[in-house]
């Protein structure tokens, strides 16, 4: 039985991931907030605060006396909010960096002894280039941010690493800026298919949806 560790697993991607990843007969490690619902996919659930260099490594430690090692990582973690810059509280800018790159980098640096030879690490970004919009300074940095992360840490390591750009998808994070949820937007579902089967062919570098 395969090993994924999805942290971030309570938002709508990632617990699409692990819905879908439940019925191929993976074992599922559920990392993050709000995993409450999670007890009917899997024992392994570790509420933790992603931004928190402590709690991470505390997770991981935990987890590795449940786990022997991880095949697929995800990190599906993310904040947003739509607030000027010059209206914006520090707090607020830390926050979203926090949620959506420090949070990446913590989780990436703890779980590497976990990692199997063959894993291969996601990373969930957005089309940044596209983010570039009042109100999102934080958020587009972020993710522009964490795709160059995601980009050094495949060219370090002998992993597979892939940075997934979705366009619009449709989870609470649009409850949270004033923008119109296109038509032509992803379910998380989507999102988690496109996720597996770029897994199961060893896909690296850039994913756009």
């Amino acid at each position: 039985m395969k090993t994924a560790l999805i942290w971030g697993a309570g938002g709508g991607i990632g617990r699409a991931i692990a819905d879908q990843l439940v019925s191929e007969n993976w074992q599922i490690v559920a990392a993050g907030h709000n995993l409450e619902s999670f007890s009917d996919l899997t024992e392994h659930i570790y509420e933790v605060e992603l931004g928190d260099a402590f709690a991470v490594q505390s997770a991981i430690t935990a987890i590795s006396q449940e786990v022997s090692e991880v095949d697929l990582w995800v990190y599906a973690a993310g904040d947003i909010t739509s607030v000027r810059v010059n209206d914006m509280q520090p707090t607020d800018w830390q926050r979203i960096l926090q949620a959506n790159l420090t949070g990446a980098f913590l989780t990436t640096h703890f779980s590497w002894p976990l990692l199997s030879e063959e894993s291969h690490l996601f990373y969930l970004g957005a089309v940044s280039e596209r983010m570039r919009l009042p109100g999102l300074s934080a958020y587009s940095a972020a993710k522009a941010g964490l795709e160059a992360f995601a980009d050094v840490v495949r060219k370090e390591s002998r992993r597979k690493v892939t940075i997934v750009r979705p366009g619009a998808v449709d989870t609470l994070f649009w409850r949270k800026v004033p923008f119109k949820l296109p038509p032509h937007h992803l379910k998380p579902s989507d999102v988690a298919a496109r996720i597996i089967q770029a897994y199961s062919e060893g896909h690296q570098g850039q994913l756009d949806l």
